[in-house]
């Protein structure tokens, strides 16, 4: 079983950054891709990045690319996402994410999900 703990979210004002971090433990015989995703108040879950188990291919959503940045050693199956220029709209609970296989994370089925962390961006 694989435990993904995530860290580093927090109260910012519009136009601040944050870095999420989040961390694999438990049992990784193998390095997982890895992902995020964020859920704002009575909206659905959305994927928002993730990147390939060798850390060389990343993938983002429209609404955040060139503003976050993904990225990961995934040999110790931790990932981080730099949020930067934020916005009232990124704010939600963002949930990590991990699958070998990343085609699967980005799809919103990957095998294993953290707890949350919560962003809230003021304006």
């Amino acid at each position: 079983q694989v435990q993904l703990v995530e860290s580093g979210g927090g109260l910012v004002q519009a136009g601040d950054s944050l870095r999420l971090s989040c961390a694999a433990s438990g049992r990784t015989p193998r390095p997982y891709a890895m992902g995020w995703f964020r859920q704002a108040p009575e909206k659905e879950r959305e994927f928002v990045a993730a990147i390939s188990w060798s850390g060389i291919n990343t993938y983002y959503a429209d609404s955040v690319k060139g503003r976050f940045t993904i990225s990961g050693a995934n040999t110790r199956n931790t990932v981080y996402l730099q949020m930067n220029s934020l916005k009232p709209e990124d704010t939600a609970v963002y949930y990590c994410a991990a699958d070998p296989n990343v085609r699967t994370v980005q799809a919103g089925t990957p095998t294993y999900w953290g707890h949350g962390t919560q962003v809230t961006v003021s304006s």
